[in-house]
């Protein structure tokens, strides 16, 4: 009986190790309930006073709308007709992870066109008095790379930090996140700081984070970036990492206090249940809360990209985690 009741203590102790490993996977919640045209890539959000728009990747960057955060609406596209340099970057005319934001009483998007697997690249910028849907004028090049540079002009996101000052952060594989100052005046490149930062790398080939995303909470920037492969439907091995920093500029590094430029960055979301690689994400302030907005393959439909949103929780450290 006593070698029976240690046998059975010892099989549940080895269990609740394999949890306790396992845990965080293990404890995400699932996304938000949404419905309507919820087929999305690398999504962007913002709340309007006509209500929420969301705008995500291809079709001249595709855009929905919404009225509760829950149901979702196709509503055609930021722009009715591409601007002429496109072609320069993209055969087709394809735009890449838009970035939308709110300044100086106007909306302001930055967003990529390239082609897969290419840095010939340039992110450009688009600026609208309501951010809705064909009411976009776009205002050029901002910053371009090229077949040879050792980085990537894709998926841009603009920070205003604390004193006022503008920077856009981009980047993807190519040796990682990368940014630079803005002239506020003209939200293009700053006309004296020409500094390229380096904001997080890893040392493996094929160096694999993109996606960056950078929010002020109290004292920190957090670098919210995607790390591993993309767009593969249920082979996709994107996750969420996180790391934080006192300066926009960084040096950022994660819960364990490794940088992110050696590889660092702490787990905020990877997949789980049906939720298959999710990433391309940005984040959002709405109604008080810090709302994480995301694509994800669908498990339980074929690998279909769905548009995932949580809101943020901040732990007693000052991280972030997904409720």
């Amino acid at each position: 009986m006593r070698h029976s009741i240690r046998s059975t203590l010892t099989v549940l102790v080895s269990a609740l190790s394999v949890l306790l490993v396992s845990g965080p996977a293990l404890a995400y919640p699932p996304p938000d309930q949404v419905s309507g045209d919820t087929v999305v890539h690398d999504p962007t959000m913002i709340r309007t006073p006509a209500g929420y728009v969301l705008y995500s990747t291809h079709g001249l960057l595709e855009a929905r709308t919404s009225t509760d955060r829950t149901t979702f609406t196709r509503a055609g596209s930021a722009f009715r007709t591409p601007p002429a340099w496109w072609s320069g970057y993209s055969p087709e005319n394809d735009p890449w992870a838009p970035d939308i934001s709110r300044e100086r009483g106007q909306y302001l998007m930055y967003y990529a066109v390239s082609s897969f697997g290419s840095n010939n690249s340039a992110i450009g910028l688009a600026t609208s008095r309501t951010g809705r849907p064909h009411s976009w004028t776009d205002r050029g090049i901002v910053y371009a790379s090229a077949i040879g540079f050792d980085h990537n002009a894709i998926d841009p996101n603009l920070l205003v930090d604390h004193r006022g000052r503008w920077w856009l952060s981009f980047g993807s594989y190519w040796t990682g996140i990368r940014m630079i100052r803005l002239d506020p005046a003209t939200g293009k490149r700053h006309p004296s700081d020409r500094t390229l930062y380096h904001l997080a790398t890893r040392p493996d080939e094929p160096y694999a984070v993109e996606a960056p995303d950078i929010v002020r909470h109290g004292r920190h920037y957090y670098l919210f970036a995607s790390y591993d492969r993309c767009c593969a439907g249920l082979d996709s091995t994107y996750k969420i990492k996180v790391g934080r920093s006192s300066d926009p500029a960084g040096p950022y590094v994660d819960r364990a206090g490794q940088p992110m430029l050696t590889g660092g960055g702490t787990l905020l979301l990877e997949t789980h249940g049906r939720v298959v690689g999710p990433g391309g994400q940005s984040v959002t302030r709405d109604a008080g809360e810090d709302v994480l907005v995301y694509h994800y393959y669908d498990g339980t439909d074929n690998g279909t990209p769905k548009l995932g949103l949580n809101v943020l929780g901040w732990d007693s450290e000052g991280w972030p985690y997904v409720r």
